[in-house]
């Protein structure tokens, strides 16, 4: 077990670097000068190169990208042009609501995926079954920024239950959650459904019904348990997922999250704070991916004992 999550972290490093390279180069090429909209295209030429120098934009693009990775090394991530202060701090401020979002809507779309994918599992062929199928299949179709203003104006304006924007109290995640949460749920009972079907014709099962269990006990205790392994998988491919798509959720909502944050740190052209939000969501991604696998392993031994 030592060796294969020794492998696995060692293996976090070259996609870190990866992506850090790819992230750098990629916001150096996007058209627009951060000069230009902090001072305005009316700024004196003495100002802007002044500014540019004192931001480290004069220099040379190799030298920008080895004084980025040393400070990356030392823990810095630099510093903010449009917030003037660390790029650490401002992005801890906004991670906390980001993680938030996140779980809610993990949460969520568990919590409707395991029944869903039980009972189309069990009742497979019949009505249940295609009508679970056919609801999950158009929920996973819906964009999230279709899917978000629809609620905004059913939920929130047309029947005032829930706050538009905002994080102000428990109900306000009820919105974005939803619209993050329900794709993740339309995959999850998909494959729950798949995993346990498959489960449920092996002879174990066939040797616990013959032991006169009851329907159900048989199904979850022994189906769903070995069902579940790929799930676990899907989960942590699946937070990245999540992450990703809060970039969107927390704009349309307002939220006040990382995501939020990098559209607006993207449209003031604020390279350290852009890089810096990449960086902390490309690592909670890995993260959960290394923790996935650990688990993984520990539940199926053979996962290990093949590296």
């Amino acid at each position: 077990m030592k060796r294969y999550l020794a492998a696995r972290l060692f293996a976090v490093f070259p996609v870190m670097f990866g992506v850090v390279t790819a992230v750098f180069l990629f916001l150096h090429l996007v058209p627009g000068d951060p000069v230009d909209l902090m001072l305005g295209e009316q700024a004196h030429p003495a100002d802007r190169a002044d500014l540019r120098a004192r931001l480290g934009l004069d220099l040379p693009l190799g030298v920008q990208y080895a004084r980025y990775l040393l400070g990356l090394l030392q823990g810095d991530l630099g510093y903010s042009f449009y917030y003037r202060e660390p790029v650490l701090g401002v992005l801890l401020e906004r991670f906390p609501a980001t993680l938030e979002l996140t779980l809610t809507a993990m949460l969520l779309g568990i919590g409707l995926a395991l029944p869903l994918g039980v009972v189309a599992a069990v009742r497979r062929g019949e009505w249940a079954d295609r009508a679970t199928m056919a609801g999950a299949l158009f929920v996973a179709a819906m964009p999230s920024f279709w899917l978000g203003p629809l609620l905004i104006g059913w939920l929130a304006v047309d029947l005032d239950w829930f706050p538009v924007s905002g994080r102000e109290g428990p109900e306000s995640i009820v919105l974005p959650a939803v619209t993050l949460g329900t794709g993740l749920a339309a995959l999850l009972s998909r494959m729950v459904r798949t995993t346990l079907a498959d489960a449920l014709r092996e002879d174990y099962i066939r040797t616990a019904r013959a032991k006169g269990l009851r329907r159900m006990a048989v199904v979850l205790r022994h189906g769903l348990r070995n069902a579940l392994l790929p799930v676990v998988t899907i989960l942590g491919l699946q937070f990245g997922a999540l992450l990703s798509g809060a970039v969107i959720t927390e704009t349309i909502f307002s939220w006040p999250g990382v995501g939020r944050l990098l559209v607006n740190a993207i449209q003031t052209r604020d390279y350290p704070l852009v890089q810096g939000g990449v960086l902390i969501i490309a690592g909670s991604y890995l993260f959960v991916n290394l923790f996935t696998d650990v688990v993984y392993a520990w539940l199926d031994p053979r996962i290990r004992l093949e590296r």
